[in-house]
């Protein structure tokens, strides 16, 4: 029997409409919708429809998973990522050609050149490598597909929604690290919203292009998170005698020691004296090595706050007190 061609043609449009109607929306991604749309205004289907645009990303995944075999921590091995000669000559460049962003923004929050541009480094080699994730497909990944930490990433998802439309941006528009951390400094959406500076005053924040407002928003972070101008970061401990150091490592990364207690189970700086102020004892491990101890003041520890881990702070302070020597000695020899 052959079929009339009108109804044909229905049948057939019938049939590609149903080959193209949209999946169904997952419940979790419905009620992230729900929720944007009551507490912040958003319209429910678009913030659908955007999320249904967004990729899942496999990658993305594996790369958050912590290491089923974790390794031996190896300060020197750590610190060998980031105490080389491209992110040196890569800073002394940057410095160089940022200097008066750099002086304004120490002068305004406290914070010295030389631990901007080692945060800058560290993070990303002074913007050379900020990652290519689309930022949207990363975080709804993480926000709907990985479990252990998925709260934190609906919120960093919630903040992208927002930050969007500050920006007048549209949400995938972003792209950064697989965890959604994103330009020369590596904000999370969130410390965008919450730290950001338009350092350069063009009237909005840029982290793809435009140093300056890195620059600063790095430097406020560490204001806010309580940096004292002026005030020393780290020093290597000395121990005079027999010290039992585990219960002062074990009493934490805020620096909570006070001199007294420091001098009375030993421990004092390299040339004897009592530490400057209350700080935390670090202990930087290197299998088959002698473990070097610091001690880490309140800076140091607001450095923690960036990347809660003391060999991260660790790596900021040496890069940056490498890059300050060899900008005087350049400096000196300019001069002479």
């Amino acid at each position: 029997m052959k079929l009339r061609p009108t109804l044909f043609a229905a049948l057939v449009a019938l049939g590609a409409a149903v080959a193209h109607a949209a999946p169904p929306v997952r419940p979790e991604i419905r009620n992230f919708a729900a929720e944007m749309a009551q507490r912040h205004g958003f319209d429910q289907e678009t913030v659908e429809r955007t999320l249904a645009e967004a990729r899942y990303e496999a990658r993305v995944i594996n790369l958050i998973q912590p290491p089923t075999k974790p390794g031996t921590r190896s300060w020197q091995r750590y610190r060998s990522r980031f105490l080389d000669r491209t992110r040196i000559a890569g800073g002394l460049a940057f410095w160089e050609e940022n200097n008066a962003a750099l002086e304004a923004a120490s002068a305004r929050f406290g914070v010295p050149p030389e631990i901007i541009v080692a945060v800058i480094g560290v993070e990303t080699i002074y913007g050379r490598q900020t990652g290519n994730f689309q930022t949207l497909s990363a975080l709804s990944t993480l926000a709907f597909d990985y479990p252990p930490r998925a709260d934190l990433f609906r919120r960093e998802l919630e903040h992208l929604f927002l930050l969007a439309r500050e920006q007048g941006r549209p949400p995938g528009s972003y792209t950064g690290s697989y965890a959604g951390a994103l330009g020369y400094p590596q904000f999370l959406p969130s410390s965008v919203r919450a730290y950001a500076v338009d350092f350069d005053g063009d009237g909005r924040v840029d982290f793809d292009t435009a140093p300056d407002d890195a620059i600063g928003s790095v430097a406020n972070y560490l204001h806010v998170h309580g940096w004292i101008a002026q005030a020393p970061v780290a020093e290597r401990a000395r121990f005079n005698g027999v010290v039992e150091a585990a219960p002062l490592v074990a009493a934490g990364i805020e620096p909570v020691l006070s001199p007294d207690t420091l001098a009375n189970a030993g421990v004092t700086t390299l040339d004897g004296s009592s530490a400057a102020a209350p700080a935390t004892l670090v202990d930087l491990e290197t299998p088959g090595e002698p473990t070097e101890y610091w001690l880490g003041y309140r800076n140091f520890y607001v450095i923690t706050r960036y990347n809660r881990s003391s060999f991260y702070a660790m790596s900021v302070f040496e890069l940056a007190e490498t890059l300050r020597r060899e900008r005087l000695q350049r400096t000196a020899l300019q001069r002479g």
